[in-house]
């Protein structure tokens, strides 16, 4: 895993290059979530993205395109996924005009026509087949708009795809942005060298989901702390009656294993004792705290119980180095938040160096107003995941590399 992630660091950043005078394309995750009125709920992404591009124009790019997707469009034009209200953000973040391309097809000729230092945002590129295909002809036409290209989204770090992968092969000139440096860099504290003991907190709904995760990090751990629905195949494996509730039958053994291995690599785990049940998840009657190997006919668990928060709390007060990946329950739900969200304030109390692991587990920190007491929230949450996995992301795998 570390050497990977070693590897990764080892990329070229910004400021191992000249920018001066040349066009630069920067794909940028803007991929923000918006209510249902189409305005942005959390700008959080574009404002991680400034540093990078206020770089370029203070060293005097020639222009600036910026790529992101937007949505999951599916190769098709929808009006809820143009990126018209990011680009009226965007400006107002900038404080300057930013020129919107709508037709790819023209984008070549708007560009080269520019005069300095002019900042364009594309279209959702998603609304191109080729993007998720990593279609060549794609990657030659964003190509054919720079001199330079940046990568600074590392949330898509972890796909193939032409706007983050298939244009590195026609550029002669591919380095990471600002944001790809500094996630590269805080998982790398974590895991090269990390103060211990190190704790894993893991969650959400499956294992089958995370299985190299926990295959990985035993070696790697001091302690494994599973919560979520993830955890009730973990208590299945341990032979509890767990009634109502979500689990994967299929993966049972698989629990048992990485339990077995855990105790072989001398991890200590830590399960939920007791769980907060429910009757129904949309519309609960009761709700009730149960043991974890009580629980009643008809229920089903929604999160920990206050039991489980104070034993998993010790054990990461108890933790040098606290990585965390997954919520505890159905957070969205405020009867079934608790546990997700009183963990987070745990984790945030701790004089301890903490990750966030990007996705669910970021939004939930978020909504409990903890985000600015961990030591740093990834914004991606399946590029993390395959990080932690001790995978090369795509992303990094062919920027250019500094000369050791």
């Amino acid at each position: 895993m570390t050497s990977n992630i070693r590897y990764m660091s080892g990329v070229k950043g910004l400021k191992d290059i000249d920018v001066e005078g040349k066009r630069v394309l920067i794909r940028v995750d803007f991929n923000v979530p918006v209510d249902s009125h189409n305005n942005i709920s959390d700008d959080r992404r574009i404002r991680l993205a400034l540093p990078t591009i206020n770089y370029c124009i203070d060293h005097n790019a020639k222009s600036i395109v910026l790529v992101t997707h937007f949505g999951r469009p599916k190769g098709t034009f929808y009006e809820k996924y143009s990126l018209i209200n990011i680009r009226k953000r965007l400006e107002r973040l900038l404080e300057r005009r930013v020129e919107f391309i709508g037709d790819l097809d023209r984008s070549q000729d708007i560009v080269l026509a520019s005069s300095s230092q002019e900042v364009f945002l594309l279209e959702n590129i998603r609304f191109h087949e080729g993007e998720k295909q990593n279609d060549k002809e794609l990657s030659k036409k964003l190509a054919s708009l720079c001199d330079v290209y940046v990568n600074d989204a590392f949330g898509t770090s972890h796909r193939e795809h032409a706007s983050t992968y298939g244009i590195t092969e026609f550029m002669d000139t591919k380095v990471a942005g600002f944001l790809m440096m500094r996630e590269i860099e805080a998982f790398s504290k974590a895991l090269e060298e990390p103060v211990r003991p190190i704790a894993l907190v893991i969650g959400g709904a499956k294992i089958s989901s995370k299985i190299t995760l926990l295959e990985t990090v035993l070696q790697k751990v001091d302690k494994l702390i599973i919560g979520g629905a993830m955890s009730n195949t973990f208590l299945k494996a341990l032979g509890y009656d767990m009634k109502n509730s979500l689990y994967e039958e299929d993966f049972v053994k698989t629990a048992a294993d990485v339990l077995e291995e855990a105790k072989k690599a001398g991890v200590k785990v830590y399960l939920p004792v007791d769980l907060v049940t429910t009757d129904s998840i949309e519309k609960p009657i009761d709700v009730k705290i149960v043991p974890a190997q009580d629980i009643l006919e008809g229920y089903m668990a929604v999160d920990i119980g206050p039991a489980t928060l104070k034993l998993f709390s010790q054990a990461v007060e108890l933790s040098n180095t606290i990585i965390w990946n997954g919520p505890m329950g159905i957070y969205e739900i405020d009867k079934f938040s608790k546990g997700t969200f009183k963990l987070a304030s745990a984790i945030a109390d701790c004089y301890a160096y903490t990750i966030v692991g990007g996705g669910d587990t970021a939004d939930a920190v978020d909504k409990c107003k903890e985000a600015d007491n961990f030591s740093f929230i990834s914004t991606g949450g399946g590029a993390s995941l395959e990080l932690l996995e001790g995978k090369i992301l795509p992303g990094f795998k062919n920027l250019d590399r500094v000369v050791q």
